[in-house]
């Protein structure tokens, strides 16, 4: 596993914080980077093969020669995930406006097909009315199809906070479907608790702000803020415990893609370090389709 931030397990990278690190422009050149950080580590990733085809042409007055197609390589595949408030929302949006990846969240593909009363829809319709949790079956279900549409497989796509646990990763693999990359932010848990008791809902725009972070712009817009009924240190004290309890489980599944990221920095800085990983997957990705092609 390789981390990127301020910790410095060995053979992990180290990566100071600012103004010591790298330069925040997400277009990182990737080359410069591990020039400057000889301590780096790349991710350790399969070799991907690639099928080429040929076709041998015959003329009777003319030399034999072979066409060969060449190879294109697959879009990204990544899985992003983190605790309440590690800054994922933000972060998906970094990625795919520079990667252009079709971002999926578990939670909003479900309402989605509730609402669209889908056949998976349906069924989660059920427990949902009921109280009860949606079954991972269900859950997995609506992730695969979503993952198989035209769209994610040709652009690549961003799995958003799933899967959370170990079941729902097996679920995925009986699929048949792996990232390229698993993402974690890592954040200390008094930042998170900062964050999260500090965020405030604006009824009317839906607008999220914080009241540190991200205030609102006039005194208008703060007198109707509003703040979750969970958004408490107490029970995101509980949410917290949840995750950590779940999130080995599901590094085990991905240990050999995994990517951990420091999140208490700046987002920009988050980003950098989450561009450098994804900038390296593609020269690999690149280098694996010349040779290929060759």
């Amino acid at each position: 596993m390789l981390i990127l931030g301020t910790a410095s397990l060995s053979p992990c990278v180290s990566f100071p914080p600012s103004p010591k690190f790298p330069h925040p422009n997400p277009n990182l050149n990737l080359n410069l980077f591990l020039l400057s950080h000889p301590s780096f580590t790349p991710i350790s990733l399969h070799p991907i093969q690639f099928p080429s085809r040929s076709k041998r042409f015959l003329s009777p007055n003319a030399p034999n020669f072979i066409v060969a197609a060449s190879a294109k390589a697959e879009p990204l595949k990544v899985i992003i995930s983190g605790a309440p408030a590690s800054g994922k929302g933000t972060q998906c949006e970094l990625i795919t406006q520079k990667y252009g990846l079709v971002h999926i969240s578990a939670g909003d593909l479900l309402r989605a097909e509730v609402a669209a009363a889908s056949e998976n829809g349906k069924l989660a319709k059920e427990y949902m009315e009921k109280g009860q949790l949606v079954p991972n079956e269900i859950v997995v279900m609506m992730v695969k199809e979503r993952l198989l549409q035209l769209d994610s497989q040709q652009k690549g796509w961003l799995l958003d906070g799933y899967p959370r646990s170990s079941s729902q990763a097996a679920g995925l693999e009986d699929y048949g479907i792996r990232p390229d990359v698993f993402i974690l932010l890592d954040v200390s848990e008094d930042i998170l608790v900062e964050r999260v008791v500090g965020r405030r809902l604006d009824p009317l725009t839906g607008k999220i702000y914080h009241l540190v972070y991200s205030p609102p712009k006039n005194d208008e817009i703060a007198s109707r803020l509003t703040q979750r009924f969970d958004d408490t240190e107490e029970k995101v004290k509980l949410r917290l415990c949840t995750h950590h309890e779940n999130v080995d489980d599901v590094l085990s599944v991905y240990k050999d893609i995994t990517v951990k990221v420091n999140g208490n920095l700046t987002k920009e800085n988050v980003f950098a370090q989450i561009d450098a990983a994804l900038t390296h997957v593609v020269e690999q990705r690149k280098m694996n389709s010349r040779s290929v092609a060759a």
